[in-house]
């Protein structure tokens, strides 16, 4: 049977096809040769340069969990159940999120989920709010859920917000849908997103240095002698932030090894600088 007279498909192109279908012939494969299949493919030209990461990326989900991607609990931005409306707002206003997760006596009780716009009809007019009369069900996810079980659930549910738990039931993070299809389109920016900022370490004049908190691990470490290992964190100021426990404000100070950090930048969402020194040159 001829080939079709208005296709204008090459032997190349019909090279791969016979390969691609053999992949998909039932014959064991794995995850690799699919990998190196579809490369072969947008060297050919089959595939745009655009395409290939995204679908690299979709199957990349099949194997990251829900605890690789999450926001862990100490950069949660959440809003106590009792708080006034005014410190709620200015919360919102602070943080540009949408979501917000909202606690009771404890964080580890989350009592549901307020939506930013939900709120403005209290502007102006807060004498009625009752924050639990406009909370929507908060969905609760185990943190060994694969991402792309969670995209599915997400789409089936339509929600965009899930908190995840550890093994005893306390907030061990959240994760938005945005987080999930970062993995296959990359970065999302939006509006209240940052510039990211080049990772800088400037040395002062009394031998200290002021670090951004987006310096990569192993840049930090070359470039003041620090031996931290970057096996849990990327950053700095991942690292930094774990140690204090909580997501720490301007002036606040932590240890870790041998040196002393001192917030000097941080807005609700994340530090951004520290002054960093040697806890030995400290009278």
């Amino acid at each position: 049977m001829n080939d079709d007279p208005g296709s204008t498909s090459g032997p190349a192109h019909r090279k791969w096809w016979d390969r691609l279908g053999h992949l998909f012939s039932g014959e064991p494969r794995n995850r690799a040769e699919l990998i190196d299949e579809l490369r072969t493919a947008q060297a050919n030209g089959l595939l745009s340069a655009d395409t290939l990461p995204m679908l690299e990326g979709a199957l990349k989900v099949t194997e990251l969990t829900v605890d690789d991607v999450m926001v862990p609990r100490v950069q949660i931005v959440m809003i106590a159940a009792d708080a006034p409306l005014s410190d709620i707002l200015s919360a919102v206003v602070e943080s540009g999120h949408s979501r917000f997760p909202v606690h009771g006596e404890d964080k580890d009780e989350i009592l549901g989920v307020l939506l930013a716009k939900d709120l403005l009809k209290y502007f102006g007019n807060g004498a009625d709010f009752d924050i639990r009369a406009i909370l929507r069900p908060a969905v609760l996810i185990p943190e060994s859920m694969r991402l792309n079980v969670l995209l599915a659930e997400f789409r089936r549910s339509r929600n965009h917000l899930a908190m995840v738990v550890d093994e005893y039931g306390g907030v061990a993070g959240l994760i938005t849908i945005e987080d999930v299809l970062e993995q296959i389109v990359g970065e999302i920016d939006d509006e209240h997103d940052d510039a990211e900022e080049p990772a800088q370490i400037h040395v002062q004049a009394d031998g200290s240095w002021l670090v951004s908190a987006l310096t990569p691990i192993e840049d930090f470490n070359e470039e003041i002698g620090a031996d931290f290992s970057d096996e849990e964190f990327d950053t700095i100021g991942g690292l930094v932030t774990a140690e204090f426990g909580h997501l720490p404000e301007v002036d606040e100070e932590t240890t870790a090894g041998e040196f002393r950090f001192h917030v000097t930048e941080a807005d609700d969402r994340r530090v951004q600088q520290f002054h960093v020194s040697r806890r030995a040159s400290d009278a």
